[in-house]
């Protein structure tokens, strides 16, 4: 499921054309390098100036090559339809659900809707990311992959939003026969986010902390940028390799964060077909034939051979639509490739200056899903579950598969942004979101009522709360009247402790009372387990053995990272397996010795390999995968942190990423904030250019 998704694009089309290159494109601006000025702070990251938004944009995609060219072109290849050219038979699934969800005939319908300032932005991140292809010919992955158009970027957001909402799970069950709708996705692709006003902050100042729990490599990891132009851009965040827009972060005035919703954004309905004439069904009593949509799929196989295979997509007045194997035919409906407008929406909010603007963005209803936190300059907090999401038949029961012939059942329309559940400058000061429940996003006495919201938002697992919502509101209780100060929100951020109550560790505490006296070969190991304290510090024993213990319990069972989430039934007999294995793991590995939590869980890349705390689930997340001599290192965890503070006029910044600003070996920021990810530190950014400038340890034009 990880690589299935793909991933956010970049570019946009064309306006009124006013010169040719790039393989025909026509753009209506044309940038120069020489107005285009990158500066590298200390830590490699790119602060990227010039006159026009366009000028910045053609920066963005220079510096971010620089980086990353190789993660970039993965989008790319994505968004243009080459994957199985890559990949082979995976990539080759990824073209066909390209193929099949029809974004591309979108977007040239509707492409005439974004703004021409817009255009010529993603015009400027065209020409960039061509220009770095055309003079690095060898680092191109698959042939034909540059040069890019906009058209390829305004899709590649769509394709991106449509796979994150959980489609692609509906089209391969579909095409297997195996068709059961799919559920609000438990991927741990989660996140954290706060933000206080001055009726909790200590000094009066609005704060924000920004934490996605992304994977901390490839193509959903965290690319950080500053960018700033002379037409009013000035906004430093984070976005995915090979995006042309910020998608979290600070301008002088405000900020958000985003963290996953998990809704239900995707309806599946079978369709009445003709009991004689072959692909004619009937929608709002008459009969209409399916339009067909072949595709060949180019798969790579060994030694580079390409081969081709026909597939047969359809549509239908219900949207994309494919056959089964038992001859049924469902149409696949969701908004996001019905949007064109992704890219734009985050351009707008990325310029915004105040509230009413940044809400004006929102009105947008582009952006298929993510909460946002948001917080500015002027004490405005807000929470929004944001979505695009269908106005529907409260009749129907859309969770399942949808028998439709007519529009009775089959919706046109999307909710209003003041539709979804939101709240504005609680009276308590704070706004919080950890992909918990929606209506509980700041203090209890504050609480909104979930059920009246229409049943068919899905808000699923959101009705509950997990470990990270239960240890936010654990500590907000400490008590009520204490203020918040700037080091305290990073405090909480970095908070790597269970909650004194949650579902998972409530559901388990049987486990913890299996006495060690019964079992003298496992009482080091059942003693260090049921002595520990539920922190997740690189110090601690009892967290180094749940962790490998409670690895194998979930791969026994074949439970995902989610289920750290919810209430789980774990046989003693399960337990007690997962131990004796774990027993044979700290005997082979840590010569028998009880290893501290950091010993088992490292942070590595390159030559660096260093001790590393935090939990699943906890505010301090790491989601782990096996690394190799019974060590496991995260693949899902703090993949960005991002503070900012509003006072007196004044904006503070301070980030963090994994690794560094680029993952090439011989970069000297490939591993240089890896001591700081460790330690828990972050480090200090601004936008001021004067200072960025003066402080800069390499200034130049992207040629």
């Amino acid at each position: 499921m990880r690589t299935f998704i793909a991933c956010l694009a970049i570019t946009a089309w064309f306006i009124t054309p006013v010169f040719a290159e790039d393989g025909g494109y026509e753009y209506s601006v044309i940038v120069n390098p020489d107005d285009v000025t990158i500066a590298r702070d200390k830590w490699g990251v790119p602060h990227i100036f010039g006159k026009t938004d366009a000028d910045v944009a053609y920066g963005l995609a220079w510096a971010n090559a620089e980086d990353d060219f190789h993660t970039m072109q993965e989008l790319v290849i994505t968004s243009k339809g080459l994957a199985g050219k890559l990949m082979g038979v995976e990539g080759a699934e990824r073209d066909f659900f390209s193929h099949a969800i029809g974004y591309r005939e979108r977007v040239a319908r509707d492409f005439h809707l974004l703004s021409e300032d817009y255009i010529k932005y993603v015009e400027g991140y065209c020409q960039g990311i061509n220009a770095y292809a055309k003079s690095h010919k060898k680092e191109v992955r698959v042939k034909g992959t540059f040069p890019i158009n906009p058209q390829d970027v305004v899709g590649g957001y769509m394709f991106a939003l449509s796979a994150l909402i959980g489609t692609p799970g509906a089209v391969s069950s579909i095409m297997n026969g195996t068709y059961d709708k799919d559920q609000p996705s438990e991927l741990p692709y989660g996140s954290n986010a706060f933000a206080f006003n001055s009726n909790k902050t200590e000094d009066g100042s609005t704060m924000l902390c920004i934490n996605p729990h992304q994977p901390v490599t490839g193509p959903f990891s965290w690319y950080e940028a500053h960018l700033n132009s002379e037409e009013g851009l000035n906004i430093h965040g984070a976005m995915f390799p090979g995006s042309s827009t910020v998608f979290l972060g600070n301008n002088e005035h405000l900020g958000w964060a985003h963290t996953f919703n998990h809704l239900d954004l995707v309806d599946v309905f079978q369709l009445e077909m003709h009991p004689k004439k072959k692909h004619t069904y009937k929608f709002n009593g008459v009969w209409h034939k399916l339009e067909k949509r072949p595709v060949w799929l180019k798969v790579k196989l060994a030694k580079g051979i390409v081969f081709p295979v026909k597939r047969m997509t359809y549509w239908s007045e219900l949207g994309a639509t494919l056959e089964s194997p038992d001859g049924n035919f469902y149409s696949v409906k969701l908004g996001a490739n019905e949007k064109v407008g992704v890219g734009e929406q985050w351009y707008r909010m990325d310029k915004a200056k105040n509230y009413a603007e940044f809400y004006d963005a929102l009105r947008m209803e582009s952006i298929t899903m993510f909460n946002i936190v948001y917080a500015d300059e002027n004490d405005t907090i807000m929470y929004i579950n944001n979505c695009v999401m269908p106005r529907r038949n409260p009749e129907v029961d859309y969770s399942k598969v949808v028998r439709s012939n007519s529009n009775a059942t089959c919706w046109t329309e999307f909710h209003d942004v003041e539709d979804m559940v939101q709240i504005t400058n609680p009276t308590a000061g704070w706004v919080f979101n950890t992909n918990n429940n929606p209506t509980h996003a700041t203090a209890k006495s504050e609480w909104q009522d979930i059920t009246a919201y229409p049943k068919y938002y899905g808000f699923g697992s959101d009705l509950g709360e997990n470990n990270r919502a239960e240890r936010f509101l654990e500590l907000m209780r400490e008590p009520a009247s204490i203020k918040v100060s700037y080091d305290r929100m990073k405090e909480m951020k970095f908070d790597y402790e269970f909650p004194a109550c949650g579902a998972f560790q409530n559901s388990i505490e049987n486990l913890f009372h299996v006495n060690p006296n019964d079992y003298p070969e496992l009482a080091p190991l059942i003693t260090v387990i049921n002595e520990w304290d539920k922190r997740g510090n690189a110090e601690n024993p009892g967290a180094g053995v749940w962790i490998i213990t409670f690895q194998k319990v979930f791969s026994m069972m074949g439970f995902g990272d989610g289920e750290f989430k919810h209430s789980v039934v774990i046989p003693d007999t399960t337990y007690l397996k997962a131990l004796r294995w774990a027993k044979n793991q700290i005997d082979t590995h840590y010569e028998g010795k009880i290893p501290k939590l950091g010993e088992v869980q490292r942070h590595v890349r390159g030559d660096v390999n260093l001790p590393l705390g935090g939990f699943p689930d906890a505010l301090a997340a790491n989601y782990n995968e096996e690394w190799k001599n019974g060590r496991y290192k995260p693949w899902v965890a703090d993949s960005y942190v991002h503070f900012a503070q509003w006072k007196d006029g004044d904006v503070k910044i301070e980030t963090l990423h994994p690794f560094g600003a680029s993952t090439r070996p011989e970069s000297p920021h490939y591993t240089d904030q890896m001591q700081l990810y460790a330690d828990q530190q972050t480090k200090s950014m601004t936008l001021d250019k004067a200072k960025i400038m003066a402080e800069a340890e390499a200034i130049y034009h992207p040629k």
